[in-house]
């Protein structure tokens, strides 16, 4: 079956990013999100289940201290829950009926394109991260007298608990910037466009690297905004993950010079 769209080889030409671009993103991404909220609700609901299960897993084997790296490595598989969003959004710019079967087969479509190798460089930087977020724990941690963490929270207030956190989250907090600068238009691009994920990694990533300042702040925002939505027991994630999904496909064609 070939692909409802036409779509325009390599990447386009990225446009200049301002906090203007930002704030008009952002309203045509609240419209979108507002016009099908269903749509929304139904691509967030495989996240709110996921981070459920999470916490459940953690919870039942006595481990919480895995909640704190959860709560950091949890944003990096964010990105998934946007392509069918990207779609929504893409119909409604042009004016196209909001069929679910149409929408969900577009999605389907992805896996015989280049979202796939993109979805395993995702999975490997979050595994990896949960290694690296093991061995900091165990530096710390490992040294100290035996103690029950999942209890005895206040080993996390002693110095090499305090340096364990404040590392932890540095750490974090790169693997989560680098992640954002390969996708944070590159998967848009790759359901817009027939490219190569590596092209479109680095055409983000330069996008990034060009446009400094909004683009930190936006990845601020973003990081924010889904931190908050975590915390009533994950269910922020149906109104933040439409939000951000939405928004960062008019982000893109906002930027885009090409199409």
């Amino acid at each position: 079956m070939q692909m409802p769209y036409p779509l325009l080889p390599g990447a386009p030409e990225l446009g200049k990013v301002t906090f203007g671009t930002l704030a008009e993103a952002l309203r045509l991404g609240w419209a979108d999100m507002k016009r099908a909220p269903g749509f929304g609700c139904v691509f967030a609901a495989f996240y709110v289940v996921l981070g459920l299960v999470m916490a459940w897993v953690t919870w039942a084997t006595g481990q919480t201290y895995w909640l704190i790296f959860a709560a950091v490595g949890f944003p990096l598989i964010g990105p998934f829950a946007a392509v069918g969003l990207y779609e929504v959004s893409r119909r409604i710019e042009q004016g196209r009926a909001m069929d679910l079967y149409q929408i969900f087969g577009v999605v389907a479509k992805q896996s015989k394109r280049q979202l796939p190798s993109m979805s395993a460089i995702i999975i490997f930087m979050f595994l990896f991260w949960f290694f690296i977020a093991h061995m900091i724990f165990a530096l710390f941690m490992g040294t100290m007298t035996m103690t029950n963490v999942s209890s005895s929270f206040d080993v996390f207030l002693t110095s090499n608990g305090l340096i364990m956190l404040g590392l932890g989250t540095a750490v974090g907090a790169g693997f989560a910037l680098l992640l954002y600068m390969i996708t944070v238009v590159s998967l848009p691009m790759l359901l817009d466009r027939e490219v190569d994920y590596v092209t479109a990694m680095i055409a983000s990533f330069k996008m990034v690297q060009d446009n400094p300042l909004p683009m930190l702040a936006w990845a601020v925002f973003i990081a924010v905004i889904t931190f908050v939505a975590m915390l009533p027991g994950f269910l922020g994630l149906f109104f933040a993950l439409p939000l951000l999904g939405h928004t960062t496909w008019h982000l893109y064609r906002l930027i885009c010079r090409e199409g």
